[in-house]
């Protein structure tokens, strides 16, 4: 990789510092598709790139957890509880959701 061009993650990263309607849309995609084969990954990488653009340390302040906890949490083997995602979500200024799924 030349020193012109950025990573999948930083041009992500980049766009969501900006833009926390992005932010939002990403996420509700990233969750639209977490029954998908890896759909599970991909929404913990969405959720840590939001991390990662809102600054690491101040999200795990504000959700109250150890940042290398997040790390974790949010990590290729992260299998967050439903606490912690929760308290990710919440630091990040975020909710969840929950709509009825239209029929096939």
């Amino acid at each position: 990789m030349n020193k012109a061009s950025r990573s999948h993650d930083e041009a992500m990263i980049e766009m969501l510092k900006g833009d926390p309607e992005f932010a939002n849309a990403y996420l509700a995609v990233a969750l639209d598709e977490a029954d998908q084969p890896g759909g599970q990954q991909a929404l913990l990488a969405a959720l840590r790139h939001v991390a990662e653009a809102q600054g690491m340390s101040a999200v795990a302040e504000r959700a109250g957890i150890p940042r290398e906890s997040l790390y974790r949490a949010l990590g290729p083997k992260g299998n967050p509880t439903v606490k912690t995602l929760l308290a990710i979500l919440s630091a990040s200024g975020l909710h969840l959701s929950v709509t009825r799924q239209v029929a096939a």
